[in-house]
């Protein structure tokens, strides 16, 4: 059991979790549209700037043409103004040494056109037309991430992901899938190998000065549900197989009823290699964030 734990800037939380998030491990929090998840995701980059220096990065992943609105979030909650990354800005592998280049909060990489998230809502033509546009964003996403790390950012929410019957169909869970294995838990030197191809040799000076421990970022993936009421949550066993079952750590945010009025609480369902308080913790989405009862 690890004794270094990243705070998700929420005290009570922190708490439940015997002392914050592991490092270098996947935490889901899960529910539905609008119970607060980005809130909360936000809370926990923002912290960033308090434990390690630096601001968490927000890679939204929304592919249906409803913003998740971080921007106005996190300018309402906390004064911070988003330093976004056109997803086609065009710029050099090199510019990651660059912190005023590199160093940016937020990238969207999906147009948001009101396109579906599984292959079943597309024609075979576009789905192969998709997959092109997703090999051709890879590169910008690797850059985004890689050019934070090397400045110290420790922390990723990754929102926007919407259910599907099977994850397998899924778009955004494909890019999820590449992102986290082969950026955020793959050794820094390799991740700039993906990155420079052909120029690694003429960086390697530089990849060298910049290294970094990937077993330090926590990722907090952000999964809304079909469920809204966390007693249906609480309700279903966990796959396996999916992304519930391979991360460490699973929260669940959802609506209680009681006799007529209704809700919101948080339960940890699941935080291997630490204990955590059971309990389920009651909550409201204030002015300045997220507010437990």
């Amino acid at each position: 059991m690890t004794n270094h734990r990243i705070q998700t800037g929420l005290p009570i939380l922190d708490d439940a979790l015997g002392g914050g998030l592991i490092p270098g491990t996947l935490t889901v929090v899960a529910g539905a549209t609008g119970i607060g998840k980005t809130q909360l995701g936000l809370q926990f980059a923002h912290h960033g700037r308090q434990q390690e220096g630096e601001t968490g990065i927000v890679f939204d992943m929304t592919a249906r043409g409803d913003s998740q609105n971080q921007d106005d979030y996190a300018q309402r909650l906390f004064g911070w103004e988003l330093a976004v990354q056109p997803p086609d800005e065009k710029v050099q592998p090199g510019d990651v040494w660059e912190r005023e280049i590199a160093r940016r909060d937020y990238l969207h990489i999906f147009a948001r056109d009101g396109r579906r998230v599984t292959r079943g809502d597309l024609e075979f033509d576009d789905w192969k037309a998709w997959k092109i546009e997703l090999l051709k964003k890879l590169q910008t996403c690797i850059r985004f991430f890689y050019g934070n790390f090397v400045h110290g950012v420790r922390r990723c929410v990754i929102d926007g992901v919407e259910p599907t019957v099977k994850a397998s169909d899924s778009f955004q869970f494909e890019t999820f899938d590449y992102i986290y294995h082969q950026i955020l838990r793959k050794d820094d030197d390799w991740v700039a190998r993906d990155l420079f191809r052909e120029q690694f040799r003429k960086n390697a000076d530089d990849v060298n000065r910049h290294r970094y421990n990937h077993a330090e970022v926590a990722c907090l993936l952000l999964y809304t549900t079909h469920d809204v009421l966390l007693d249906d949550m609480l309700s279903r066993p966990i796959a396996t197989g999916d992304v519930f079952a391979n991360a460490n750590t699973i929260i669940y945010m959802g609506k209680t009823r009681e006799e007529n009025r209704m809700g919101r609480a948080l339960h940890i369902a699941k935080h291997r290699g630490s204990a955590c308080d059971d309990g389920i913790f009651p909550f409201e989405v204030a002015e300045h964030g997220l507010r437990f009862g």
